[in-house]
């Protein structure tokens, strides 16, 4: 029923029932996941999760917050990885001007080269966005890069439009379930069901009612009764065209 667009169940908070909950998440109707790296050592693990569940794939690459510690041969590592019949995406990649973890130069940089490596494995590309938007879309535009999803948006309904034009899909996760999601909502309204995907970030960012708690991709079901709401589509059809959009961003 459910396409979890955004997860990382390779997180700490998960050492303790990953295989119970990866396997309840599954009955439960979370058909497909896609695991996201956010370093090197998160990148491995998505494909060893991968490897163990047949619903599971992963997506490799470097977070904003740890390309500080990158070095030219994590460039061709990534590239070996993408080989892998279960890796399906460079992600998540981008910039992170709110707790700049990373100098900034550094996450251009390294934003630049991920993108340029999506590119020449022909893989679509995961996209984390904080407080950088307009830098963000001015150097993905600037790449030959147009196939992936804008994770967790958060810009402007206008920003959405410009990223669909240019072949994204739009991340839509429990922010959109909060009081103060007003902005995603109005993004949500004016952005055509058929480029939205669903996504929890589990274990973070846990949607209203369950806000505060260890997210998981149970809690999809929340996002899309909202978008349903937003959008006076039944959830059912929302469940439907998003995992059918993920499918053809991640080439499933």
């Amino acid at each position: 029923m459910y396409f979890e667009s955004h997860a990382h169940y390779d997180d700490e908070k998960f050492d303790e029932n990953r295989d119970t909950l990866i396997e309840e998440t599954h009955a439960f109707g979370v058909d497909t996941i896609i695991n996201i790296g956010a370093d090197m050592d998160s990148s491995k693990k998505s494909i060893e999760l991968a490897e163990k569940y047949p619903y599971i794939y992963a997506a490799v690459g470097v977070h904003p917050h740890d390309v500080k510690t990158m070095v030219d041969e994590d460039i061709e590592a990534l590239r070996k990885w993408t080989e892998h019949n279960k890796v399906v995406a460079i992600g998540e990649i981008g910039l992170d001007y709110h707790y700049d973890l990373s100098p900034r130069d550094s996450q251009r940089y390294w934003f630049k080269r991920q993108l340029q490596l999506a590119y020449e494995t022909d893989m679509p590309v995961v996209i984390h966005s904080r407080e950088a938007t307009l830098e963000t879309y001015e150097i993905i535009e600037a790449s030959p890069v147009r196939r992936g999803v804008i994770h967790a948006f958060s810009g402007s309904a206008d920003f959405a439009r410009k990223y669909i034009d240019m072949g994204f899909y739009i991340g839509v996760g429990g922010v959109v379930t909060f009081k103060n999601g007003r902005k995603l909502v109005e993004a949500v309204a004016e952005t055509p069901i058929e480029r939205i995907l669903i996504e929890t970030d589990s274990p973070y960012l846990s949607p209203e009612p369950v806000r505060g708690t260890v997210n998981n991709s149970q809690n999809l079901k929340y996002i899309v009764q909202k978008i349903s709401e937003i959008k006076q589509i039944p959830p059912e059809i929302v469940a439907k065209v998003t995992a059918e959009n993920a499918k053809v961003v991640f080439c499933l």
